[in-house]
């Protein structure tokens, strides 16, 4: 019996398959052992992609600025130096906003917390005073205690913790050593991703042509470029909603005579770029830095939060973010949620721009299959004539029924 050249490689590449699913399941260690390997070679790489992809958006407003540059080359030179010129001088206003103010708060906090422990103390002092049968027990105690021990076990432990101590401290140093390289390979990367982005396209278009059908490919290739715009216009309307948010927080509190402008502004913005629910944790912070100053203008930081929360909620997040990926605020809460409990903060971020493509994507291959069928574009409505009629049944039987009732009562009323 002859087979035939490509029933071999779908049966080979079948094999293959089921063997690696076996592997993955059974062999979750070694699983586990490869994918840290690639992810900690691949990692540097993975975030200067990233970092390459995010201030792609800044550089194509920037390169549409210099269009007055004449060669592309110095065009494009100039576009990643104000890139990073920028990014490192937004870095800097907030830091140079954020740590004065902490400063600042911890050092009105520092005698808060000193007169509380004197009160403590002073409490302690009292009760002891105030009770010397206690005394007498404590006292004792104490001196039934196998103080010998006592001293062992506390030379154990700091000899131990010493050790440990060494030890971590060397670790620490490989991690932040790690860390530091693979950053530096990661701003090295993303610079040269920024000025090659347009051969590195071209090169993997020409990848996908090579060895896919054509009608695959381009496929693929329409999926990535919304792909790309979709995450293009996350990253801008966040940015832009953060600002708005910032701002507004600013004018508010500077209304109500509130402190800490500069900080709590400052922080609520940083924060709201966790979608959601990250302008919450600036809320908190901002509340704790206002309580220590002021624990009535707390209350009300709180009650302003709820309020221009809501108005950021339902005004403008939908219409700066929700509007430029095409999707709803129900949609966005969904993809909230999934991402945080898959990947956390990361997930937050990454799920509603793939929500938005995935949206997409099923929108149109649902339109699709609907115009090749025979259904109904009446049975499509937000309320279809069935159901139209369901109810029109449903409200006329109602209206009898209401009547008899109305009528029997009034008959026995009369009698």
């Amino acid at each position: 019996m002859h087979i035939e050249k490509k029933t071999l490689k779908n049966i080979f590449i079948g094999v293959a398959l089921c063997i690696i699913l076996y592997w993955l399941l059974h062999e979750r260690q070694q699983v586990n052992a490869v994918f840290a390997v690639i992810s900690d070679v691949t990692f540097p790489f993975v975030l200067g992609a990233s970092l390459a992809f995010i201030l792609n958006v800044p550089m194509r407003g920037i390169e549409g600025l210099l269009k007055g540059v004449k060669k592309a080359g110095l065009r494009r030179v100039l576009a990643v130096l104000l890139t990073f010129v920028a990014v490192l001088l937004v870095l800097a206003v907030v830091f140079l906003l954020l740590i004065p103010q902490i400063g600042d708060t911890i050092e009105s906090l520092v005698p808060k917390l000193i007169e509380f422990f004197n009160n403590v103390q002073a409490f302690v002092i009292n009760s002891v005073n105030n009770n010397p049968d206690l005394v007498e027990i404590i006292g004792s105690e104490l001196n039934n205690f196998d103080w010998a021990n006592l001293v062992q076990e506390a030379i154990k432990m700091v000899s131990n913790s010493v050790t440990t101590l060494v030890k971590g401290a060397f670790l620490a140093i490989s991690t932040a050593s790690s860390v530091i390289m693979d950053v530096v390979i990661a701003i090295v990367f993303a610079v040269y991703c920024l000025f090659q982005k347009e051969t590195l396209a071209r090169q993997g278009r020409k990848l996908v042509y090579a060895f896919l059908p054509e009608k695959t490919a381009d496929y693929i290739v329409r999926v990535l470029r919304l792909t790309n715009a979709t995450f293009s216009n996350f990253f801008s309307g966040q940015c832009l909603e953060v600002c708005i948010l910032g701002t507004m927080f600013a004018i508010s509190m500077a209304i109500f005579q509130m402190p800490y402008i500069p900080l709590v502004s400052v922080l609520v913005a940083v924060t709201a770029f966790i979608p959601v629910v990250g302008a919450w944790i600036g809320c908190v912070f901002g509340a704790f830095f206002i309580l220590v100053a002021n624990p009535l203008q707390a209350v009300w930081f709180i009650v302003m939060f709820i309020v221009l929360q809501q108005i950021e909620n339902n005004l403008i997040y939908p219409r700066v973010v929700g509007t430029s990926i095409g999707l709803s605020g129900m949609w966005v809460l969904i993809a909230v949620g999934v991402g945080g409990s898959l990947m956390g903060v990361a997930g937050m971020f990454l799920m509603i721009p793939v929500t938005s493509v995935i949206y997409t994507l099923l929108t149109e291959h649902t339109n699709k299959r609907l115009r090749n069928t025979t259904v109904d574009v009446k049975k499509l409505e937000v309320q279809p004539p069935e159901i139209r009629r369901f109810r029109d049944r449903q409200k006329v039987k109602k209206d009898k029924d209401q009547k008899l009732k109305a009528d029997k009562n009034a008959e026995q009323n009369g009698k």
